[in-house]
């Protein structure tokens, strides 16, 4: 007669014949915070029609940027100092600010408008950015100090540094000034867990692998391609790209801080959940510079970073995605390039 096999051995065979079922099981688990936190968000926040305009705004941003130039004429070499800083205020201004009002039509509990901070925060945050945009004043400094390809090298490194102390040194100043006593520094709690935003991080794979394949991504990365034009035989010479790769991760930390920090955690206490949206737009606005998917993939990316910020007070995490993403991406940019050539011998 047929006896069953003992029970460690049943066990194993169980095991062995789902092993997919309890990787996927896992996964769940491990972005189960993440998922708790969409949720709560969609249930409290969600509005079809307001996200529809939204989505219909930033649609006639995008559209004027990629097919008119937007950013182009604001970048423009012939402006002067104040009219770029105007030019990108705007930019940045107009979809931070429109955001806030269609609030107005859809939702009752819109009273953190008689907020005077809220007003402080809603106009200086984009003269912020715009004033990290344009900061150029070591420029000069750093083109007669340094000669040949190498001085760029160093502007590069030197200019992505800088811009994180121009963002951040405005931002401590206003949490000294409002939240000292409210919350530590924007964002600096610790995570729980780096599960959930390692595997956030996995997903983006493919997707980056996908954009590897097209043009515009190949034209903007990776940003370490200008180093080609430095010779680079020896080990002392290849240690330029680490450095400028960390210098150009450096850059995200402000990124974060700024959006998923200050922006984030400083208007939680004022306007809630209400922020999410708007400071989305914001992120959006500030990368149409960037290759047109990218812009578009930013606000999801930036909704998503800033529902998971503000629940969980810690900007680690989304630092942890977006430095990931980001170097995936250079390296996505060499590949691509690679493969390119290879195709064409």
């Amino acid at each position: 007669m047929f006896r069953k096999p003992p029970q460690k051995l049943r066990r194993f065979f169980i095991c062995s014949n789902t092993p997919l079922h309890i990787f996927t099981q896992q996964k769940i688990n491990y972005l189960n915070p993440v998922f708790k936190y969409i949720k709560e968000y969609y249930a409290r926040e969600f509005n079809l029609f307001y996200l529809l305009l939204i989505i219909l705004m930033l649609g006639l941003l995008i559209y004027f940027n990629y097919w008119h130039g937007l950013e182009k004429q604001i970048e423009a070499g012939d402006n002067t100092k104040l009219a770029d800083f105007a030019g990108y205020y705007l930019l940045y201004l107009i979809p931070f600010t429109t955001a806030f009002l269609l609030q107005l039509l859809f939702y009752k509990d819109c009273s953190y408008y008689k907020n005077a901070w809220f007003w402080v925060i809603l106009l200086l945050a984009p003269a912020f950015f715009s004033f990290r945009v344009n900061f150029n004043f070591h420029r000069s400094w750093v083109l007669q100090t340094f000669t040949g390809p190498d001085k760029y090298f160093y502007l590069y490194c030197i200019n992505w540094i800088v811009r994180v102390f121009v963002l951040l040194i405005p931002v401590l100043i206003i949490w000294l000034i409002i939240d000292r006593t409210n919350q530590p520094f924007y964002g600096v709690k610790a995570l729980d867990s780096v599960k959930p935003y390692a595997i956030m991080l996995l997903i983006m794979v493919p997707l980056i692998v996908v954009a590897s394949t097209q043009k515009d991504f190949l034209q903007m990365y990776p940003k370490a391609k200008m180093i080609h034009a430095m010779e680079v035989t020896g080990w002392a010479a290849r240690w330029r790209y680490i450095v400028f790769e960390l210098s150009y991760g450096f850059d995200f930390v402000s990124i974060e801080f700024f959006f998923r920090g200050f922006l984030i955690l400083a208007l939680m206490h004022i306007c809630g959940q209400h922020c999410i949206i708007p400071v989305a737009c914001f992120y959006c606005a500030v990368h149409l510079g960037k290759p047109m998917g990218e812009a578009i993939s930013s606000f999801f990316g930036g909704m998503l970073l800033g529902i998971v910020s503000y629940n969980a007070g810690s900007i680690w995490g989304g630092l942890l995605v977006h430095l990931g993403v980001a170097w995936m991406m250079e390296i996505g940019g060499f590949l691509g390039a690679l493969f390119g050539k290879l195709k064409q011998v």
